[in-house]
């Protein structure tokens, strides 16, 4: 009897166009509508909250979206309710001939039904410990902070082992079975003509196990998601976008699966005086006309206090006078960069008499002409 194919994207009410946060945030909606703690007793609702989890496990992980996308639901045989969607009976149409741009069909459903297709159910219990998914999360760091360096306390959603049945998928009290149908392997074969296909069991969803009495609070998936507050250190010197990897602090794997990482990534918020430029810091100090030309000592600021700066007589405008050791930290130690101190030379918009009289009493005995130079 033909299956009816099951489109992921239906199965969330989002179009193949949503985004991750539109994926996310319509699993969210319908796994709160049918979770089985708020239907106690509701066979049906159970069954639409498997499905929901099936669909969102694979339109969640882009590459498995991007797989899925490839194949379409005509691969994903209907089965009815209650299966998990990733791993749903393949139906075949047509000949293999009709497969040709798929490029290699096995590593599409590889990817899909976590290589289970391979005889002898070697890769179905490798897929049994499957380790959880990385999580990248953004912290928004001052740029004073990235100088000198914070420790931080960081809110993170993820999806961590269930705190009912420790990540078993089954009712405290009892144990998952050995699947009669596969008796373990996790996958079935089914001769196809000229060729034989194996895929993942249908009863077991390619777990090799069978869980009789599912956890009433995961219904069965072993994972719930909840809130977690973890402490990142930030190192001195983090630019925008550093990554910083807290291992082991990801999603939890699946059927015994080691988790997976957290990746923290920085968002340092712009200075009004520096500009930064690798290690170096950039810093406009403006110097008015007379101390330009005669040279000067001129305070400026630096993210460790103010210093002296020496200015050059004759300093034109626009000329980068470099103070070593004064910029910002590199990582993993190295020292620290330099301040790169670029003159700016102002011209008064008001002066006074005795200023004007100056100026031009300076014009009258200079013999200067900075366009002679510049246009012959």
């Amino acid at each position: 009897m033909a299956t009816r194919a099951i489109d992921l994207y239906e199965t969330l009410a989002v179009p193949k166009t949503a985004s991750a946060a539109e994926i996310k945030k319509a699993y969210r909606k319908l796994a709160r509508e049918f979770h089985p703690d708020k239907n106690p007793g509701d066979a049906a609702a159970e069954e639409r909250f498997k499905e929901i989890q099936g669909a969102y496990d694979v339109l969640s992980d882009p590459k498995k979206r991007k797989q899925y996308d490839q194949v379409g639901p005509s691969l994903f045989g209907g089965g009815g309710r209650g299966g998990n969607a990733s791993s749903r009976n393949v139906n075949w149409s047509g000949n293999i001939g009709d497969l040709g741009d798929l490029g290699d069909l096995g590593d599409v459903l590889g990817g899909l039904f976590g290589n289970a297709r391979n005889r002898g159910g070697r890769n179905a219990r490798a897929q049994r410990g499957q380790a959880g998914r990385d999580v990248e999360v953004e912290v928004s760091v001052s740029f004073e902070d990235s100088l000198r360096g914070i420790t931080t306390r960081i809110p993170v959603e993820i999806e961590t082992a269930c705190s009912t049945c420790k990540g078993s998928g089954a009712e405290p009290g009892t144990t998952p079975s050995v699947c009669p149908e596969c008796r373990g392997r996790g996958v079935v074969s089914e001769s196809q003509g000229l060729f034989a296909l194996s895929q993942p069991c249908p009863r077991c969803n390619g777990n090799g196990t069978v869980i009789e009495k599912p956890c009433r609070t995961c219904a069965g998936s072993g994972r719930q998601r909840k809130l977690k507050r973890y402490e990142v250190k930030i190192p001195a010197g983090v630019k925008d976008g550093t990554r910083i990897k807290l291992k082991g602090k990801g999603e939890a794997g699946t059927g015994g699966g080691p988790p997976g990482d957290l990746h923290v990534v920085t968002r340092v918020t712009p200075s009004p005086l520096y500009e930064r430029k690798g290690s170096d810091l950039m810093l406009d100090v403006p110097v008015t006309y007379p101390e330009a030309a005669l040279g000067a000592e001129v305070e400026v600021p630096t993210p460790e206090g103010r210093i002296s700066l020496k200015v050059p007589a004759g300093t034109q405008d626009g000329r980068t006078l470099r103070v070593r050791g004064r910029g910002a930290p590199k990582l993993n130690g190295g020292g620290k960069g330099d301040l790169l101190a670029r003159v700016r030379v102002t011209v008064p918009t008001r002066l006074t008499k005795a200023e004007r009289e100056a100026i031009e009493n300076l014009q009258k005995v200079s013999h200067d002409d900075p366009r002679e130079a510049a246009f012959s």
